[in-house]
């Protein structure tokens, strides 16, 4: 199923991204998990405005100042964990899953785009569990089981793909690479979860100064394979507002589109 087009500008976007938006951003991340931005057109502005939102959290990957460059090293890229700074697809994951707390939020800003390819692929986890609750609930009771999934190596992570939390919220955690290992109860569901997560994706082409913001409690990435010189700047760390657990729900029938527009951006 072909992913639908996310726009950079409306609904998610916030077009300040100084000091004055960072309520924007906050209200979005609460409503909606994802706030799209643009302008950000040097690794200044990248960590100015990441540490606005967020205290960022060293990465293996990340450079001295806590950002992480995204691009492709070559042949080094083939080892096991390294994909993602390679110039292949990615699927749909979220980030440090195979840690005890993945970090809360992620952002992505496009310096460079590629020759050709390297689209971003943007799947809300909340659409994933709403799809699931209606099309396949066994698929969901069973990937919420605890300690169905095995994320990482020798030391990574037991979890489960949804995970619940009090007051009925749920959050999502997965990777879909050779560091993930799935229970028998769980395997004979992914192509359950392989179909919901592609009805609820959405795609989007990165200019320059152009990126995302998303919960990684809730929402799930992916990267179309490419070629040329795509170079972007990741960032991870915790909120510095305080945000609710996970994801509430949606009502079975209802859908995005039905609910009060509330805590949108400015531009």
């Amino acid at each position: 199923m072909p992913a639908l087009s996310l726009p950079l500008s409306g609904a998610h976007h916030v077009g300040d991204t100084g000091p004055g938006g960072t309520r924007a951003v906050v209200d979005l991340l609460r409503t909606d998990g994802i706030a799209t931005v643009g302008g950000l057109d040097s690794r200044t502005e990248v960590l100015a405005f990441a540490g606005r939102v967020m205290t960022l959290v060293p990465h293996r990957d990340s450079d001295a100042d806590g950002l992480t460059t995204i691009q492709d090293i070559g042949r080094r890229s083939l080892r096991l964990g390294l994909s993602g700074l390679g110039a292949g697809e990615l699927l749909a994951h979220t980030e440090r899953s195979s840690v005890p707390w993945p970090p809360r939020l992620m952002l992505l800003v496009c310096l460079r785009p590629a020759d050709r390819g390297g689209e971003v692929l943007l799947t809300d986890g909340r659409a994933v569990h709403a799809h699931l609750a209606v099309h396949a609930p066994q698929a969901l009771e069973a990937l919420a089981q605890p300690g169905t999934a095995f994320y990482g190596d020798g030391g990574g992570h037991t979890a489960q793909v949804f995970t619940r939390h009090p007051g009925g919220r749920a959050s999502v955690r997965l990777r879909q690479d050779a560091l993930a290992q799935f229970s028998p109860l769980v395997r004979r569901y992914l192509p359950d979860l392989t179909h919901a997560i592609g009805a609820a994706q959405r795609r989007a082409f990165l200019g320059p100064g152009q990126g995302y913001l998303i919960d990684n409690h809730r929402w799930l990435h992916a990267r179309t394979a490419f070629t040329g010189r795509r170079v972007c700047l990741r960032a991870l760390g915790t909120s510095r507002t305080l945000l609710p657990d996970g994801f509430a729900p949606q009502p079975v029938g209802q859908k995005d589109g039905d609910r009060p527009n509330h805590g949108r951006g400015t531009g």
